[in-house]
């Protein structure tokens, strides 16, 4: 079972425990790199540290107002449920911890830019779609789509181009589409704006990215991924490429799904693609995400991506020595079969 990473410290006698010292010994075992901080939960925890009187929501006032709350969640959470201000910023329009908080994490999966989400990796996906497509433009995307992006073609007044991925014979579970048939829907539509690939699927299941982002760059249409079970990609070893190292545009993922964070949690990331439409995509965000942001999700996030970037090499090593144990053993039972890279067929199921 994988132990807190804080607990793989090499020296801890070299960090004494004391007043917020989990924030504390990232920064001493990495004095020089930024990746050891966590702007937005620490300043959360100054914020608690000073048991400020608020006169504010929300109304549970830091769990005073709601012991039953309190008794169940614990005083330490409450405390950092905080409303937008200035000591701890603005999800909506980040001028200080959570602009720095989001610059870590573009800098942690090489993307020119990341947003804080707190409305899921459904949120994530519609503020890709709609700030990629005018009414009537053309989508080019799987046939196994999740509802987000369906929910996302209606918002924007879009419409889809099906590609049907191919069907795997014995887990009989959906592939992926393969690059070919990417290649020739954009013969067959020339017109669209956009092409969307699930990388990877709910099953694992990833199709040629790099290829199918290269054709699609070469017909000027922009990349945009669903990532949502894709967060490992970034800092695990011998896992599929990433979608900003693919060479896509616009990437949503869900780091609560496999990177730690609380769920509802998401990062929408931005490649060097539409770098200069940052300001127009962070507007587009904003129509659809809350204005009263969880500091509480946004807090997981801050801390999930110093520990990926730190310590995310050495977690997924040991995750994926964990998986394979596993799936040995469930092929050991019979009757069972739990798939892996034996399965690649370098087409429709192009990596694992």
């Amino acid at each position: 079972m994988l132990k807190n990473p804080i607990d793989h410290f090499s020296h801890p006698d070299d960090v004494p425990p004391e007043k917020g010292s989990l924030l504390n010994q990232y920064q001493k075992l990495y004095p020089c790199n930024p990746q050891a901080r966590a702007p937005l939960a620490e300043i959360l925890q100054l914020h608690r540290e000073k048991d400020i009187v608020h006169f504010d929501v929300p109304g549970h006032k830091q769990g005073k107002g709601n012991p039953d709350l309190t008794d169940f969640l614990g005083e330490k959470a409450l405390s950092i449920d905080v409303g937008s201000m200035k000591m701890v910023d603005n999800l909506i329009h980040p001028t200080s911890v959570i602009k720095e908080a989001e610059e870590l994490a573009a800098e942690a999966f090489s993307s020119h830019s990341a947003f804080f989400m707190v409305n899921g990796t459904s949120g994530a996906i519609q503020a890709m779609i709609m700030s990629s497509l005018d009414p009537g433009d053309e989508l080019i995307l799987p046939r196994n789509v999740h509802r987000s992006i369906i929910n996302g073609l209606i918002l924007a007044h879009a419409k889809p181009v099906y590609v049907n991925p191919g069907v795997h014979p014995e887990p009989c579970i959906p592939l992926r589409i393969s690059a070919a048939d990417v290649a020739q829907a954009f013969k067959e539509y020339p017109n669209a704006k956009a092409v969307l690939v699930n990388h990877p699927t709910y099953y694992g299941i990833c199709s040629n990215l790099e290829e199918i982002a290269r054709l699609a760059h070469k017909a000027n249409m922009r990349v945009l991924v669903d990532g949502a079970h894709g967060t490992h990609f970034y800092f695990g070893k011998d896992y599929p490429v990433s979608a900003m190292g693919a060479g896509a545009d616009m990437a949503a993922h869900s780091i609560h799904k496999t990177g730690g964070s609380l769920t509802q949690s998401s990062l929408l990331l931005l490649g060097e693609g539409v770098k200069d439409e940052v300001s127009y995509i962070r507007q587009v965000v904003n129509l659809t995400q809350t204005t009263s942001a969880s500091y509480l999700l946004m807090a997981s996030l801050d801390l999930t991506r110093r520990m990926l970037a730190l310590r995310g090499k050495e977690i997924f090593e040991r995750v994926s020595e964990l998986a394979c144990y596993a799936r040995d053993e469930v092929n050991k039972l019979g009757g069972y079969y739990a798939f892996s890279k034996e399965a690649v067929d370098g087409d429709a199921f192009f990596d694992f």
